[in-house]
């Protein structure tokens, strides 16, 4: 499909990988993809092992979009995981397997490519749908009933019951009729968008200023302010930093790798320098590598070992696990001491890992390096070409604040983790680094899940007591692990949930490296488990307890916490967004208790509770997302995550839909004047579980930078966060607001006072917010953050007479538009919220203009939502965006093909 006019910027997808098998940390795909001469590299594709093998499904790919993986919650629906704001990036795409191989979904989908371009306008380019499942239809600034959508320009008629009707008999007691939509004619003259209907063959447009309609009420005004999906588009870097090309000659075909996974290949690289003698560091080093190569690296894993101080060493080649005996093997090869020398040489050190793993077939590509150091090294820029070229994947784990200051640059490069391990010996940051590792291969059901970590000084004679629960969905492979500083063990008591008791001489010790395991055979009983460490020495030690555990059968999926945060670094006093993912499968985990705790150097933890109420840092209500913002920076430098899920005994609800980032599917065209319907669309609804012990799950959330932070005292400079959730519901002559309330310091503590604005005139309040009628306030006090905020507008208000504007003209509507923005005790502001808007006249049987565009009424089609594992697909189209010079308005084409 081509919409010839003048040339201007073109993108086209130039190089894929096709990887068979992926894991979650590499669907990561912003930092991949690299925009190149008006192309797109680097573009990975992966297939979820849990996929049953097709040989249709690589030609298909190949031909169309991405590489799939077992869903269900939305049904076939395409899906791009967005958890941030406008204009940002998202984190994957995610299609199925039948929607890659079934071309019967194209009639409600359209072709693969125009739902690639719809979800790759999501990921990469941070831009929101244009309809929505939840408000089909308004009613205008000029009281005519429209369609939300974008643009206006698409026709249609609705339907009642089954059949076509009047568009005044959907509307009845001031509400629409249950059981009424609307069906757009399958030909049309429109050519937007493609963020609200991408099926449609003329569609070949973003909607741009204008075509763009502000008064819908769809996530995209919401999250980006009222403005046009094109106009975001244009100010993200693809544009800014690109030049156009010439001509209207379409690129050249993308280019494919094909990788599928070979054998699992992992090398740790650890400093044994004389600085790993401070603070335990090598004691640390030890009880975590050990913890790794007993517990977490998975079964037929080649495994090497290497150590580096000013030189690199290999201290054991390359050896497959296949039993204990293997990882028993292995974990003596372990450095036992240190070096007197300080240099360290990280450079040195991979090396010997690159020349161990390519011994294996012949290059480093798809190997994993874990990288452990704690000390400085000036030349480490010297390898990092060497690094970006071997397609080694390198996870870096930093020991105390000396650690190589650029050291996570090497993660960077590579799509690796990167982690910090204070100098505190209650901190487990470095076993939860280990925890964190997989291999990669995506699959859930052969990966440890961490439902425990925990470390606290413990007097003489004192104890250690605390439960874990081990729910339904784990027990295999489950095991307690226990670490001290002194030189015997802690004496061991431990409960399952039938009584039985464990005891210290039930652990399999390890005096040397001071760790104590126990192995649960079988399945682990379900449960609330009871652990007791007494400290029976003479003073006080640390004493930890790490708790992983497998899927219990393969017909269960377990739930799993992500943790990550929005950026690995940040400037005083930019805030750093916490996120934590929550699910089973692809399933959203609602109602969870989520706490983050970061760790600096030498400041105290702080413990922050994540929220998924849709308000502050959550972009979405009910996505499983948890989120906040962390801005309590104590010192410069490194800062450590770690998150920590708890689910109380009930009956759990998992969410069935992410709002807002899926491609629209259309129940039916007008073709010739005939209803053509489309088979109904495969959904999920919400699934709800008994939880009778509930669940815990436990994840590091790896590093991140500060820099900036004033060493004295400092003014407030910290605004309340935006309101995004504003909402207006107009209630026979008031108008009753409802949102979420801000903090006096982003979403924390409590604001001061809130500045209420509203106006007959969106576009006024918009643009000129100071200016607009300001409301009454003094009775209202704000609460504390994450509270539901309700305050009614009287209709006095409204009964004034027409609103002045600034050209001296009057404003004449039946359309009230509100907005806020939240005030802290030092007159700090924060940004203005969204738009709200309510009607002040209901027509009873007007005949406004036809609304032309395809709707879906609540509750006519339920809402979509999602399961399977996870898996960044991304399909193989050509995207070509023309961009015509801009006057006094921006406009868009696109090419698809």
């Amino acid at each position: 499909m081509t919409h010839g006019d003048s040339a201007g910027p073109v993108c086209s997808l130039k190089f894929v990988t096709l990887l068979v098998v992926l894991g979650p940390e590499l669907l990561f795909v912003g930092a991949g993809v690299q925009l190149q001469e008006n192309g797109y590299n680097g573009l990975l594709v992966a297939i979820n092992p849990q996929v049953s093998e097709d040989q249709n499904l690589i030609p298909n790919i190949k031909a169309n979009v991405i590489v799939t993986d077992w869903y269900g919650a939305h049904g076939d629906d395409a899906y791009t995981l967005q958890y941030r704001g406008c204009g940002e990036e998202g984190k994957y795409i995610h299609f199925t397997p039948d929607f890659l191989l079934n071309d019967d979904l194209t009639a409600g989908y359209g072709s693969r490519g125009r739902v690639f371009v719809h979800e790759w306008a999501h990921l990469r380019w941070g831009v929101f749908d244009e309809y929505n499942n939840e408000k089909p239809f308004y009613i205008n600034g000029q009281n005519q009933i429209e369609v939300t959508r974008c643009s206006s320009d698409i026709t249609g008629i609705f339907l009642c019951e089954g059949g076509p009707c009047p568009q005044e008999n959907c509307v009845i007691s001031k509400i629409f009729k249950e059981g009424c939509m609307f069906i757009y004619n399958s030909t049309q003259n429109a050519t937007a968008s493609i963020m609200f209907m991408q099926s449609l063959s003329s569609v070949v447009e973003f909607c741009n200023a204008s075509t763009h309609t502000q008064e819908a009420p769809n996530l995209q005004n919401q999250m980006c302010s009222l403005r046009s999906t094109w106009d975001v588009i244009t100010d993200s870097d693809d544009f800014n930093n690109s030049f156009p090309m010439k001509g209207t000659e379409l690129p050249p075909p993308p280019t494919f790798s094909l990788v599928q996974a070979g054998d699992k290949v992992v090398c740790l690289v650890l400093d044994v320098s004389s600085k790993m003698a401070k603070a335990d560091r090598l004691l640390q080093l030890q009880q975590a590598a050990e913890f790794y190569l007993m517990q977490i690296v998975e079964i037929h894993t080649f495994v090497g070992i290497a150590s580096f101080n000013s030189k690199g060493t290999i201290r054991t080649q390359l050896h497959q696990i296949n039993n204990d005996d293997d990882r028993k093997l292995l974990v003596s090869y372990l450095p036992a001491t240190v070096s007197a020398e300080a240099e360290t040489s990280v450079c040195s050190g991979l090396k010997k890992g690159f020349e161990m793993v390519e011994k294996l077939n012949g290059k480093a590509f798809g190997s994993v390096m874990i990288l452990v150091t704690s000390g400085d090294d000036e030349h480490i820029t010297n390898c990092f070409l060497t690094v970006l070229s071997s397609g080694s994947t390198i996870h870096t784990i930093a020991l105390g604040s000396p650690a190589v200051k650029n050291l996570e640059e090497l993660s960077h490069l590579t799509g690796g983790l990167q982690f910090f391990v204070p100098d505190k010996s209650n901190s487990n940051s470095m076993l939860d680094a280990f925890s964190r590792i997989s291999s990669g291969t995506g699959d859930i059901f052969q990966q440890h899940i961490q439902l425990e970590s925990i470390g606290e000084y413990v007097k003489p004679h004192h104890q250690l007591k605390n439960t874990v629960t081990v729910d339904h969905s784990v027990g295999n492979d489950t095991t307690f692990l226990v670490t001290w500083q002194t030189s015997g063990p802690p004496e061991i008591v431990l409960f399952d949930p039938n009584g039985r008791k464990y005891y210290t001489d039930d652990f399999t010790t390890n005096l040397a490296f001071r760790t104590a395991r126990l192995w649960i055979p079988g399945t682990a009983k379900p449960g609330l488990w009871t652990y007791t460490l007494n400290n029976t020495h003479h003073s006080s030690q640390v004493l930890k307890v790490t708790v992983t555990s497998g899927a219990s059968r393969s017909a269960v999926l377990p739930a799993t916490v992500e943790a990550f945060v929005e950026r690995d670094s940040t400037h005083f006093p930019h805030p750093v967004t916490i996120y934590a993912i929550v699910r089973k499968g692809f399933y959203p985990i609602l109602n969870a208790t989520v706490t983050a705790t970061i760790e600096s150097e030498t400041a105290d933890p702080v413990t922050l509770k994540l929220f998924d109420d849709g308000a502050g840092a959550d972009v979405i209500k009910n996505d499983g997302i948890y989120s906040r913002y962390f801005f309590s920076f104590a010192v410069n430098g490194r800062y450590s995550l770690k998150v920590r899920v708890n689910h109380s005994p009930s009956i759990s609800t998992l969410a069935h839909s992410i709002p807002g980032s899926h491609a629209m599917y259309v129940p039916g065209y007008i073709t010739n004047g005939n209803i053509q319907m489309n088979a109904p669309r495969k959904s999920v609804g919400r699934r709800e579980e008994e939880q009778k012990w509930g669940f815990s799950r436990v994840s590091s959330g790896g590093s991140f930078f500060v820099l900036g932070v004033p060493a004295d005292p400092h003014p407030d400079v910290f605004p309340p966060c935006k309101i995004i959730d504003l909402k207006a519901v107009k209630v026979e002559d008031e108008v009753t607001l409802s949102w979420t309330a801000p903090g006096e310091d982003f979403d924390q503590g409590q604001a001061n006072s809130y500045e209420i604005r509203v106006s007959k005139s969106l576009q006024n309040i918009q643009d000129d917010f100071n200016n607009a009628i300001l409301v009454n306030t003094s009775k209202l006090n704000p609460q504390q953050a994450g509270t539901k905020e309700i305050f009614t507008l009287s209709s006095e208000l409204f009964t004034n007479g027409p609103e002045h504007q600034p050209d001296g003209e009057t404003q004449k509507s039946h359309r009230i538009y509100v907005a806020i923005r939240a005030v802290d005790r030092n007159s700090l502001k924060s940004a203005v919220s969204n738009v709200a808007q309510a009607s002040l006249l209901i027509p009873p049987n007007s005949t406004p203009v036809f609304a032309r565009d395809y709707l879906i009424l609540k509750g006519a089609l339920t809402a979509m939502g999602f399961t399977g594992i996870i898996c960044l697909t991304i399909v193989v189209t050509h995207c070509v965006l023309n961009r015509k010079k801009r006057a006094d308005k921006k406009e868009n084409e696109t090419k698809l093909l």
